[in-house]
Protein backbone atom coordinates (compact mmCIF):
# COMPACT_ATOMS: atom_id res chain seq x y z
CA UNK A 1 0.00 0.00 0.00
CA UNK A 2 1.38 2.96 -1.12
CA UNK A 3 0.79 6.41 0.96
CA UNK A 4 0.48 10.23 -0.24
CA UNK A 5 2.77 12.59 1.13
CA UNK A 6 1.59 16.16 1.71
CA UNK A 7 3.58 18.81 2.66
CA UNK A 8 1.94 20.97 5.53
CA UNK A 9 1.85 23.86 3.75
CA UNK A 10 -0.48 22.35 1.22
CA UNK A 11 -2.36 19.60 3.41
CA UNK A 12 -4.61 22.31 5.11
CA UNK A 13 -5.41 24.27 1.37
CA UNK A 14 -6.21 20.78 0.03
CA UNK A 15 -8.30 20.02 3.11
CA UNK A 16 -10.07 22.78 3.15
CA UNK A 17 -10.99 22.84 -0.75
CA UNK A 18 -12.42 18.82 0.21
CA UNK A 19 -14.21 19.77 3.16
CA UNK A 20 -15.95 22.78 0.94
CA UNK A 21 -16.23 20.14 -2.26
CA UNK A 22 -18.41 17.89 0.09
CA UNK A 23 -20.64 20.74 2.22
CA UNK A 24 -21.71 22.56 -1.22
CA UNK A 25 -22.78 19.28 -2.79
CA UNK A 26 -24.89 18.55 0.14
CA UNK A 27 -26.31 22.08 0.37
CA UNK A 28 -26.84 22.05 -3.66
CA UNK A 29 -29.47 18.88 -2.76
CA UNK A 30 -31.11 20.90 -0.33
CA UNK A 31 -30.74 24.42 -2.18
CA UNK A 32 -30.62 23.61 -5.58
CA UNK A 33 -31.45 27.15 -6.88
CA UNK A 34 -29.86 30.64 -4.85
CA UNK A 35 -32.57 33.14 -5.41
CA UNK A 36 -30.47 36.65 -5.26
CA UNK A 37 -27.38 35.33 -7.81
CA UNK A 38 -24.67 37.49 -7.61
CA UNK A 39 -21.56 38.03 -9.75
CA UNK A 40 -17.95 38.65 -7.83
CA UNK A 41 -15.50 40.46 -10.46
CA UNK A 42 -12.22 41.71 -8.65
CA UNK A 43 -12.54 42.70 -5.16
CA UNK A 44 -15.70 42.44 -3.94
CA UNK A 45 -17.61 44.81 -1.09
CA UNK A 46 -19.55 43.15 1.73
CA UNK A 47 -23.00 43.80 1.32
CA UNK A 48 -26.89 43.36 2.93
CA UNK A 49 -29.72 42.91 0.56
CA UNK A 50 -33.35 43.08 2.30
CA UNK A 51 -36.38 42.07 0.46
CA UNK A 52 -40.02 43.95 1.12
CA UNK A 53 -42.86 43.43 -0.56
CA UNK A 54 -42.85 46.09 -2.61
CA UNK A 55 -38.84 46.88 -2.96
CA UNK A 56 -35.15 45.63 -2.38
CA UNK A 57 -32.64 47.49 0.06
CA UNK A 58 -29.11 46.77 -0.67
CA UNK A 59 -26.10 48.32 1.89
CA UNK A 60 -23.00 48.12 0.51
CA UNK A 61 -20.04 48.82 2.55
CA UNK A 62 -17.36 51.25 1.20
CA UNK A 63 -15.35 53.06 3.76
CA UNK A 64 -13.31 55.52 2.71
CA UNK A 65 -14.38 55.97 -1.07
CA UNK A 66 -15.96 59.15 -2.47
CA UNK A 67 -19.22 58.96 -4.34
CA UNK A 68 -17.15 60.39 -7.50
CA UNK A 69 -15.26 56.95 -7.08
CA UNK A 70 -18.63 55.02 -7.01
CA UNK A 71 -20.56 53.29 -10.56
CA UNK A 72 -24.12 52.07 -9.95
CA UNK A 73 -25.92 50.80 -13.00
CA UNK A 74 -29.08 48.98 -12.38
CA UNK A 75 -31.36 47.24 -14.95
CA UNK A 76 -34.48 45.15 -14.66
CA UNK A 77 -32.90 42.44 -13.25
CA UNK A 78 -29.72 43.65 -11.43
CA UNK A 79 -27.66 46.26 -10.08
CA UNK A 80 -24.13 46.42 -10.90
CA UNK A 81 -21.63 48.07 -8.24
CA UNK A 82 -18.17 49.53 -9.04
CA UNK A 83 -15.74 51.36 -6.91
CA UNK A 84 -12.19 52.40 -6.99
CA UNK A 85 -9.83 53.33 -3.55
CA UNK A 86 -7.12 54.96 -4.60
CA UNK A 87 -4.11 54.54 -2.81
CA UNK A 88 -2.91 57.11 -0.29
CA UNK A 89 -0.58 60.24 -1.94
CA UNK A 90 2.94 60.55 -0.37
CA UNK A 91 2.97 63.83 1.73
CA UNK A 92 5.94 66.00 1.53
CA UNK A 93 7.95 63.30 -0.47
CA UNK A 94 9.35 62.43 3.11
CA UNK A 95 10.51 58.44 3.73
CA UNK A 96 8.79 56.01 5.25
CA UNK A 97 8.35 52.54 5.63
CA UNK A 98 5.30 50.21 6.18
CA UNK A 99 5.76 48.19 9.15
CA UNK A 100 2.46 46.36 8.56
CA UNK A 101 -0.05 47.85 5.80
CA UNK A 102 -3.50 45.91 5.70
CA UNK A 103 -5.46 48.25 3.77
CA UNK A 104 -6.80 47.36 -0.02
CA UNK A 105 -7.07 49.73 -2.93
CA UNK A 106 -8.03 49.21 -6.70
CA UNK A 107 -10.87 48.24 -7.89
CA UNK A 108 -14.69 46.51 -6.32
CA UNK A 109 -17.25 45.51 -8.49
CA UNK A 110 -20.05 43.50 -7.60
CA UNK A 111 -23.31 41.98 -9.70
CA UNK A 112 -26.40 40.94 -7.73
CA UNK A 113 -29.55 40.11 -9.52
CA UNK A 114 -32.89 39.88 -8.10
CA UNK A 115 -35.76 37.93 -9.10
CA UNK A 116 -38.42 40.43 -9.11
CA UNK A 117 -38.19 43.50 -11.77
CA UNK A 118 -37.15 46.65 -10.90
CA UNK A 119 -38.70 49.74 -11.23
CA UNK A 120 -35.19 51.66 -12.43
CA UNK A 121 -37.25 55.02 -12.94
CA UNK A 122 -37.95 55.08 -8.77
CA UNK A 123 -34.70 53.75 -7.60
CA UNK A 124 -32.44 55.59 -5.04
CA UNK A 125 -28.95 55.86 -4.32
CA UNK A 126 -27.61 57.23 -0.96
CA UNK A 127 -24.11 57.58 0.69
CA UNK A 128 -23.46 57.96 4.24
CA UNK A 129 -20.50 57.49 6.18
CA UNK A 130 -18.95 54.74 3.81
CA UNK A 131 -22.53 52.94 3.40
CA UNK A 132 -24.03 52.99 0.50
CA UNK A 133 -27.82 52.51 0.13
CA UNK A 134 -29.35 51.49 -2.96
CA UNK A 135 -33.61 51.21 -2.78
CA UNK A 136 -34.83 49.30 -5.60
CA UNK A 137 -38.86 49.16 -5.97
CA UNK A 138 -39.74 46.24 -7.73
CA UNK A 139 -42.11 46.75 -10.84
CA UNK A 140 -44.44 44.78 -12.62
CA UNK A 141 -43.98 46.41 -15.99
CA UNK A 142 -40.94 45.35 -18.04
CA UNK A 143 -37.46 47.97 -18.27
CA UNK A 144 -35.57 47.19 -20.90
CA UNK A 145 -32.85 49.74 -20.74
CA UNK A 146 -29.78 50.33 -18.25
CA UNK A 147 -29.17 53.51 -16.65
CA UNK A 148 -26.72 55.20 -14.20
CA UNK A 149 -27.67 55.83 -10.84
CA UNK A 150 -27.20 59.00 -9.40
CA UNK A 151 -25.99 58.69 -5.94
CA UNK A 152 -27.29 61.91 -3.27
CA UNK A 153 -25.47 62.87 -0.12
CA UNK A 154 -27.17 62.82 2.74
Amino acid sequence: MKYLIKKPDTFLNTLNEDINAILQKSFDNLFPEYIFHQELNGMAMPVDVKEYDNQYCVKVELPGIDKENINVDINKSYVKIEATKESEKEQDNKKHKYHKTEFRYGNYSRTLYFPYEIDIEKSRADLRKGILEITLPKKQEENKETIKLEIQDK
